[in-house]
């Protein structure tokens, strides 16, 4: 693994020797639940042939395939993200994309070539940053005049019981060192529209605009309810402390987890509420 130092050298830890490689591993999983969400962000960052593109925490280069086949050989994708796992997944599917690359970089420090890019775009990716305001600053230099910024990210965890639902139920019986910092690095960071949009205005993008998105998303289809439930205990907002608890403790997690989520199961996997948040904003 590269060495790292950098103002989110947690979270380059985090990405690489925790959750890159259960993302990896789960990916399929992960990639069903949230792929509509990610399209539905695409669609209105509307990527044209020929156009440069950075993609922004890609993961294991899902939408960084979808953006690579819009803007065609004559455009240009970079997918970055800190997690090496997800990246070298994200490589191996990539041969027959010649105008799509994958480069590890935290982009809230990365040095990119300014105003090189038409549109930064992430799915999912943008919320775990140390300092918010000093990334979209840098990101707002590396597009070029008239670039576009657009990116998905969940609204707050109440909107969202598919996470909201199992993760209140394993923290009755979790202690964590300290209440949570909603605005902290992590998915619900930018559940807020007005703050966002203000560190937006303050790196210097105008037209900012937030749409809401709700629907349902289905996680683990195709699961029984048994593996469905081992994916809730790894990938929620608890389980870090969940991999840490004493056995006795890890099964009444389990048990009462399974317990809240069984109204939402279906023959077709867990189905609830989600809503997230597309945001748009454009480079004078």
């Amino acid at each position: 693994m590269t060495e790292f130092e950098g103002p989110n050298a947690q979270q380059h830890t985090y990405w690489n020797e925790v959750a890159g490689p259960k993302w990896v591993q789960l990916d399929a999983l992960i990639n069903d639940q949230i792929e509509a969400l990610g399209l539905e962000a695409i669609e209105r960052a509307a990527p044209q042939p020929g156009e440069s593109v950075l993609d922004v925490g890609c993961g294991c280069g899902h939408s960084s395939f979808e953006i690579a086949r819009r803007v065609g050989e004559s455009g240009q994708v970079v997918g970055v993200d800190l997690s090496e796992p997800m990246l070298a997944l994200a490589r191996s599917r990539a041969s027959d994309l010649p105008q799509l690359g994958f480069e590890p970089a935290d982009a809230q420090a990365h040095v990119f070539a300014a105003e090189s890019f038409d549109l930064v775009f992430s799915r999912f990716g943008v919320m775990f940053f140390e300092d918010p305001l000093a990334a979209f600053g840098n990101l707002f230099d590396a597009l070029a005049p008239r670039g576009r910024f657009v990116f998905v990210c969940w609204q707050e965890i109440g909107k969202n019981p598919w996470m909201g639902v199992p993760g209140a139920a394993a923290l009755q019986h979790l202690e964590l060192p300290a209440p949570p910092d909603p605005f902290a690095p992590g998915p619900f960071a930018f559940a807020e529209a007005d703050r966002v949009a203000g560190m937006l205005e303050a790196a210097g993008f105008e037209s900012v605009r937030h749409f809401s998105h709700e629907g349902q998303v289905t996680v683990g289809r195709g699961l029984s309810g048994e593996q469905i439930l081992e994916f809730l205990l790894q990938m929620g907002p608890a389980g870090a402390a969940m991999r840490e608890a004493p056995p006795e403790v890890q099964e009444r997690v389990r048990a009462s987890v399974s317990e809240a989520v069984e109204p939402l199961m279906t023959d077709g996997g867990m189905v609830a509420d989600a809503a997230t948040w597309i945001v748009h904003a454009e480079k004078p």
